[in-house]
């Protein structure tokens, strides 16, 4: 009898688990309306600001747990900046080095809700081969039908700031800016 019991509990133990598995959301990014951009001090005389043109990602959300992750890898030789002679500049050992580090990678374990919404992610930032924590702020979070597509599509706006100098980025400093303001365009799609 007890064999019997244990046997059903474990049962009962595999099904509770695999239906939690199942309550969580899988979401592709939209790499056509996903676009980290930056904001920067330019020797005091101005903001400078830029954004990578190729990211691809997954984002996991299990609202029933309040619990989600985050994986995104930005092609850092797809800076834009509207200036051709900055961005090799930019691409150059000097800053992004996209011929040693290709992509930097932010990867979440903990996404924190406010009630049934994301606000804000906490992960850690790969660049130029070194990690270190980063928290997101999410805002702006609307979840629904895409009329194009026919299935549920994510979109927020992410903000955070980091300093370069941690990630072994420091040409420039301080002249040009140590902290970097991010403001990052989220879309993505429901798997």
């Amino acid at each position: 009898m007890r064999f019997i019991t244990y046997v059903l509990t474990c049962l009962a133990t595999l099904i509770l688990a695999s239906g939690a598995a199942l309550a969580a959301d899988s979401y592709t990014l939209d790499t056509g309306h996903s676009f980290p951009r930056f904001a920067i001090n330019h020797f005091g005389f101005s903001t400078h600001r830029g954004q990578f043109n190729k990211t691809a990602g997954k984002i996991v959300l299990d609202r029933a747990a309040k619990t989600g992750s985050v994986e995104i890898t930005v092609q850092t030789a797809s800076i834009g900046t509207g200036d051709p002679k900055l961005e090799e500049h930019l691409r150059s050992p000097d800053f992004f080095n996209v011929e040693k580090f290709p992509t930097m990678v932010y990867r979440a374990k903990t996404i924190k809700f406010n009630g049934d919404v994301p606000v804000s992610a906490e992960g850690e930032l790969t660049l130029l081969g070194v990690t270190k924590p980063l928290t997101l702020t999410i805002s702006r979070v609307v979840c629904a039908q895409h009329s194009f597509y026919k299935k549920e599509d994510c979109g927020a706006e992410v903000t955070g700031t980091l300093k370069r100098s941690e990630f072994g980025m420091t040409k420039y400093v301080p002249a040009v800016g140590d902290e970097v303001t991010l403001y990052i365009q989220v879309e993505s799609l429901k798997d």
